[in-house]
C-alpha cells in the first residue's frame, strides 16, 4: 500500500525544477553467503533541481545511507543510474560534498585547519591569500571564528558539526549530502544549528539531500519530503511537496493548519510501516 497524496499550494516553493541529479530505476543489493542477493533498493526513481532542498525519512534499514553513499559515489548501485547534469556518477567528486553525523573531524588539526584541508584538496590554484579568506569566511559563516584555533576535543557536538558544514560549504560544491547531521545534538542545540544551516542555505542555494528521522525537520528545512517503505526491497513510498516560501520562521510554520496537515501524513506514512 502506497500513499499517494502530495501536498501543494499557490505559493512557490522556491526550488529549481530542472533536471539537477536525476536518479533512474536505481536498484542496490548485496551477495549472501548462500549465493543469493538481498535487494536493499529497488527501483527509486527522484529528480532534483539545482537550488531544491530535499530530506529523505524512513525507518532504518531502508537504504536512506545507500542511497546517499551512491549518490556522494561512494558506493555503486546494482543496476540503473545517477547522474548529475547529464553525467553519470562513478566515483566522488568536489562537486557532491558530505557531512557526516559522527563529524569526521582530525583530532591532531584545529577548527582552523580542518576546514583549511578541503581547500588545499579541491582549490589548488588558489592563493595563499585567497585560502586564507575563504577559511576565515566560511568560519565566520558559522559562528566559530572565537573558535578558530581550536582542536576537536575542545568543542562541543554542535560546534563540532558546524566545522563539518563549513568544510563541506567552502569547496563551493553543487550538491551537500548530510547523513542525519543533527542526529546526535541536544534538542537546543539541533534547533539552532537547523536554522543556521536553512539560513546558510537560503543565501547560498545549492542542492541539498539530507537523511533525517525527524518530520518535524523535514518539514521546517526541505522544499519535498522523500518517505521510503521498509527495507528490504525499499522503494520511494510517498514524496510530499513542503508549500511554505522561503526564508522560514519556525512559529509561524507550526502555527499554520498546513503545516499539521503535511505532518500528520509524514507520520501516517511511517506509522503504517513500523
Amino acid at each position: 500500500m502506497f500513499y499517494s497524496s502530495t501536498f501543494t499550494s499557490n505559493t512557490s516553493t522556491n526550488y529549481n525544477s530542472e533536471e539537477f541529479l536525476v536518479i533512474e530505476n536505481l536498484v542496490k543489493s548485496f551477495p549472501q553467503p548462500d549465493g543469493s542477493r538481498t535487494v536493499i533498493l529497488d527501483g527509486i526513481n527522484l529528480t532534483i533541481g539545482a537550488e531544491e532542498y530535499i530530506s529523505v525519512i524512513g525507518h532504518s534499514g531502508c537504504g536512506k545511507s545507500t542511497l546517499l553513499r551512491i549518490i556522494a559515489g561512494l558506493d555503486k548501485p546494482t543496476s540503473g543510474m545517477v547522474t548529475l547534469e547529464g553525467k553519470e556518477i562513478r566515483k566522488p567528486g568536489a562537486e557532491r560534498m558530505m557531512v557526516f553525523q559522527s563529524y569526521a573531524l582530525l583530532p591532531w588539526l584545529t577548527v582552523r585547519e580542518n576546514i583549511r584541508l578541503a581547500v588545499d584538496e579541491v582549490l589548488k590554484k588558489a592563493t595563499r591569500a585567497e585560502k586564507v579568506s575563504l577559511v576565515n569566511e566560511h568560519i565566520a559563516m558559522v559562528n566559530l571564528t572565537a573558535a578558530a584555533d581550536k582542536y576537536p576535543d575542545e568543542l562541543s557536538g554542535g560546534m563540532k558539526q558546524r566545522v563539518g558544514i563549513a568544510r563541506a560549504l567552502i569547496t563551493r560544491p553543487k550538491m551537500l549530502l548530510m547523513d542525519e547531521p543533527f542526529g546526535a545534538l541536544d534538542a537546543l542545540t539541533k534547533r539552532k544549528l537547523q536554522a543556521q544551516v536553512l539560513e546558510i542555505w537560503e543565501n547560498h542555494r545549492q542542492a541539498v539531500m539530507m537523511i533525517t528521522h525527524d518530520v518535524d525537520e523535514a518539514i521546517y528545512m526541505s522544499d519535498r519530503i522523500i518517505l521510503m517503505t521498509n527495507g528490504p526491497e525499499a522503494k520511494i513510498g510517498e514524496i510530499i511537496t513542503v508549500p511554505f516560501d522561503h526564508p522560514r520562521d519556525r512559529a509561524s510554520l507550526q502555527n499554520s493548519q498546513e503545516y499539521y496537515e503535511i505532518r500528520k501524513k509524514a507520520l501516517d506514512f511511517l506509522e503504517h510501516y513500523s
